[in-house]
């Protein structure tokens, strides 16, 4: 029996197909029953794969904080449960907007944060990605 929960499997050759790889990798894992990790999040709807909110940092937080809304749901946890956040910006203008959304949706969470400005992320039309950690409370468990 796996000792981890892995939620929405994918393989990198249909996420990047004009790219030659070949990572089987997931959106969520939950360790030991109570840690869960989510894969970077960016403006992409995790249903169909559709870029959202092009040239929009804020939207694409948006979209981001959605997504790892609907996983944590999933993994049985909520974001309340946060416990760390990261946040990856392609530019530092983008930074207000972005931690205006993010605040938004984790209002009364307080999660440790990092944030973090990179040359590029994995797709030219992406400005942001954001990952968590959170825990599935004793309770929930």
């Amino acid at each position: 029996m796996p000792v981890h929960k892995r939620i929405r499997c994918f393989n990198t050759r249909d996420t990047y197909p004009e790219q030659k790889l070949d990572n089987d990798l997931c959106q969520t894992v939950v360790a030991r029953g109570q840690m869960v990790f989510v894969r970077g999040q960016i403006g992409q709807n995790l249903d169909t794969s559709e870029n959202v909110a092009i040239g929009d940092a804020a939207g694409q937080a948006e979209q981001a904080m959605a997504n790892i809304k609907m996983l944590l749901d999933e993994a049985g946890s909520r974001l309340e449960h946060i416990t760390k956040i990261t946040i990856y910006l392609v530019d530092p203008r983008y930074r207000e907007a972005v931690y205006r959304v993010v605040g938004h949706w984790l209002k009364g969470v307080f999660p440790v944060s990092t944030g973090i400005v990179v040359s590029a992320l994995a797709r030219p039309e992406w400005l942001v990605e954001i990952d968590v950690i959170a825990v599935i409370p004793d309770d929930a468990a």
